[in-house]
């Protein structure tokens, strides 16, 4: 057993092995100090919540207590590892004294603590109230990607068949809705093509505004041990920052391309040109299996290396190397997340990455695979579910066959379901709410006067009198405190549910201890309104027919059968074996499936898909008559669009182009990471990067205190002089005005002044309407000098430029100051659906 510092070693001891090998199995775990693993009363199998790997994970139980985790050396998804946020952050929050035990109601302009029976009492009173005043759209639900699968699915029937609102969305949204459209207009459906499995199958890997070391450690751990083995796969890196990537990406023979914010693409379209002028495309699999080369031919025509180059500021010979290295290769794993979903054109550019797949035909094989990510642990269930928007099991919302299906499954008369329109996403919902049209907005488990672009925006529109807002959530986070009504949910742990992971697989998360005083899972508050409510479907029983988690998952399983997100081979007894398990599982796939696709057959028949598609520029949409007309029978389509400057460009006022993004220490708002000591000191307060030419432009030194401001607003932070490219600002989202030594109240005198939201906008990409976090302009001020470097890390792209700094300016190496992780490299266990098992 090795024992080690987490924080400042991040992935762990490296286990490297060739090409075609089974990835090995390294099983690390954590336990609180003075519990040791003799003394642990219990382990009970879970998977990790804090990124959107999902880990298998066992919970240490002690005295009622949950005491630390362990990863799960049989499941499939990491091998018995774990990242620094799963092992030090996934059990502390739960014991925080500030944990919400009571419900809360506004008194006077306080929040008052009460009972459960006068708060759900005042939330069901205003809703039949509004119900028959106003009817179904004058409510809202905004959700997360961190409920669970069954809580998803009874808010779905709530807001669908009970309320019959189209005002649904979760704060997926802002992270993963271009997945999902991504998948929908190339596929005809959502559904992750690849599996975690290409990593050890491929020859490059392609990181698309993919900060993947930050992000998902876990699986950043997996690709260093195939690059570090014989035979390495090569990267490729699309980011405007020097991360971990990048240098692998120079390490292996690979390539950085660093295009300018907001011109993903033009770089996209200049790759796409480069594959079909060198021929490499395999012409008969493009025939047989999708449409729309001579459109896409035509898109691409004008984007030569040079014309990319004077767009995006990178190297022609650059674009032409990355591009030979994915038409050369015989398999290329593509993961895509933030850097283009909350980017300009965010839909266009991941379709992009797409149309060089189907190129290629590099799709449905191990190793020929496309991640486009998720930012949650469970962003894939509120897709699947229905909570965000979409239907339930990846149901057409134009499709009135689909429609009367969930229909007669939820015994309602179709017409209760709203369908008339497409459903109403997130920006709208608190546009709706702005105005007064939605008087009631229900959110659970969610933080956006932090997460929202134009935060100031947000925080009024939550706190004023035109909207009644209800959070259920785990402490008094910056949007709870402004509302109306507060539910104590209980979290992880502390509640039984499934969650699916990015590559598909199932996890079934079973309780392991109680939650504090009077906090409710998610799916017990649902169903209390449900049943205060009095929903019934037309033969007059409850709506909602389950009491138990359980119950809930069967009958999500049942409305799954015949949809590409196939759960009817699934249980939760099947679910407590020794892994997760990727769907469609059925008759046909028993035992799950690792890749889509393998038959080249997409879902893209008319009667069949879950869209009939979007133009890429303008969001307006195919009509079915439209789509018929092509005759997909299920093949894949290749589509383009032109590259158009972003909505917001520098200026003499604002010169630098804004990004936000993430750091490897914490997790969205900070509700969970906050509150565990060791990721709180290794990234304890907001930052911004500047490069060293801006900021020797500007007599900028490291930790200097700046203000950064848009047309929308300002923080006051201080400066990291890092390797972001010349012209772009960096800034970390997570931190609102919450501190782990104010979390009673009081201590929010600088709460805007950090908080990297206030500067975005309120712009979305026109198909999978996701908001632009990462082009908006700013200008970057010193203010003056402070007593040390700033706060941001020294171990991931957060790290200080290399150039003399003065003592006191000089960053000490982040490191843990608590207790160490133990890591034992243990005998690899067979894993199912492994090809490299199935080829030994």
């Amino acid at each position: 057993m090795d024992v080690s510092d987490r924080i400042a070693d991040i992935y762990g001891a490296r286990t490297p092995h060739t090409k075609g090998t089974v990835w090995p199995a390294r099983v690390d775990q954590f336990l609180d100090p003075g519990v040791d693993e003799g003394s642990v009363d219990s382990w009970v199998q879970s998977a990790c919540l804090l990124c959107s790997n999902g880990c298998g994970v066992d919970i240490a139980v002690k005295d009622g207590r949950m005491v630390g985790v362990r990863g799960r050396a049989t499941d499939v998804v990491n091998h018995g590892r774990l990242g620094p946020k799963g092992l030090y952050g996934s059990t502390r929050w739960a014991n925080s004294s500030d944990r919400l035990t009571r419900p809360l109601v506004r008194e006077g302009g306080r929040l008052v603590e009460t009972d459960w029976e006068t708060a759900m009492g005042r939330i069901v009173d205003r809703s039949k109230s509004l119900l028959d005043a106003k009817g179904p759209l004058s409510h809202g639900f905004y959700t997360s990607g961190q409920l669970f699968l069954e809580e998803y699915y009874a808010l779905a029937v709530i807001g669908k068949a009970g309320i019959g609102t189209p005002h649904m969305d979760g704060n997926t949204r802002l992270c993963t809705a271009t997945s999902a459209a991504a998948f929908k207009e190339s596929f005809g459906a959502d559904g992750q093509p690849g599996s975690y499995t290409d990593i050890e199958h491929c020859d490059a890997v392609f990181l698309y505004g993919h900060n993947m070391p930050e992000t998902q450690t876990v699986l950043w751990a997996r690709i260093l041990d195939r690059t570090r083995g014989d035979d390495p796969a090569r990267i490729v890196c699309v980011d405007p920052r020097r991360t971990l990537v990048a240098m692998e990406a120079e390490r292996t023979g690979g390539v950085h391309l660093a295009p300018r914010v907001g011109t993903n693409l033009a770089l996209m379209n200049g790759l796409t040109h480069e594959l079909l002028v060198n021929g490499w495309v395999d012409q008969d699999w493009v025939a047989a299996h999708t449409l729309g080369l001579d459109d896409l031919r035509s898109t691409v025509e004008p984007y030569t290396p040079e014309h990319v180059a004077d767009i995006c500021g990178v190297d022609p010979e650059d674009v032409r190397r990355a591009a030979r290295i994915f038409g050369e290769s015989e398999a290329v794993l593509s993961t895509v997340l933030q850097g283009f979903y909350q980017s300009h054109q965010a839909t266009a550019a991941s379709v992009a990455v797409h149309n060089l797949h189907l190129l290629r035909g590099m799709i449905g094989r191990p190793g020929a695979g496309i991640l486009q990510m998720n930012g949650q642990p469970t962003a894939q269930n509120n897709r699947e579910c229905g909570a965000d928007g979409d239907l339930p099991g990846f149901r057409n919302w134009d499709n009135p066959h689909h429609v009367q299906q969930l229909a007669d499954a939820w015994d309602v008369d179709v017409m209760t379901i709203p369908h008339w329109a497409p459903p109403t996403h997130a920006m709208q919902i608190f546009s709706y709410a702005e105005t007064g049209s939605i008087e009631l907005l229900w959110i659970s488990a969610t933080n956006p006067a932090v997460s929202m672009p134009e935060s100031a925006r947000i925080r009024r529109i939550l706190e004023g009198d035109q909207c009644f807002v209800v959070v259920q959530d785990l402490f008094l986070t910056e949007t709870a405190e402004l509302a109306d009504v507060v539910l104590p949910a209980a979290g992880w742990g502390e509640k039984t549910g499934c969650f699916t992971n990015v590559n598909r697989t199932v996890h079934l998360s079973e309780k392991a201890v109680d939650p504090p005083g009077e906090a409710k899972s998610d799916l017990d508050i649902f169903l209390m309104y449900a049943d205060r409510m009095g929903f019934t479907n037309r033969s007059g029983e409850p709506l909602l027919g389950w009491r138990t988690a359980e119950e809930a998952f069967d009958a999500w399983a049942a409305i799954t059968a015949g949809r590409p997100v196939d759960y009817t081979g699934l249980s939760y007894d099947k679910l407590r074996g020794p892994t997760g398990i990727p769907w469609p599982v059925n008759k046909e796939h028993p035992d799950g499936t690792d890749r889509l696709y393998a038959d080249a057959v997409f879902p893209t028949d008319t009667d069949y898909c879950e869209t009939y598609g979007h133009d890429l520029i303008t969001g307006g949409t195919v009509t079915e008559q439209e789509h018929r007309a092509m005759r997909p029978a299920g093949r894949a389509f290749l589509k383009g669009a032109p590259y158009t400057p972003p909505h917001e460009e520098p200026s003499d006022d604002f010169p630098l182009r804004y990004t936000t993004g993430r750091t490897v220490y914490q997790f969205h708002t900070r509700t969970k990471t906050g509150r565990s000591a060791d990721l709180n000191r290794a990234a304890p307060d907001a930052w911004v990067e500047i490069s060293p030419t801006d900021a020797d432009a500007r007599g900028i030194a490291e930790g200097d205190w700046v203000r950064v401001k848009s047309p929308r607003g300002a923080i006051e932070v201080r400066a990291r002089v890092g390797d972001v490219m010349d012209g772009a600002v960096f800034a970390p989202f997570h931190y609102g005005h919450w501190e782990p030594a104010a979390a009673a109240g009081g201590g929010h005198d600088d709460a805007n002044h950090r908080l990297a939201n206030e500067l975005t906008m309120t712009v979305w990409d026109p198909v999978s309407k996701q908001p632009t976090f990462k082009t908006a302009a700013c200008q970057v001020t010193r203010l003056r000098a402070s007593d040390g470097p700033a706060p941001a890390p020294t171990t991931g792209a957060s790290a200080p430029a290399e150039r003399d700094l003065a003592p006191r300016r000089r960053p000490r190496p982040t490191q843990g100051g608590g207790p160490t992780t133990s890591t034992t490299l243990t005998e690899t266990p067979t894993y199912p659906l492994d090809p490299a098992q199935e080829d030994s």
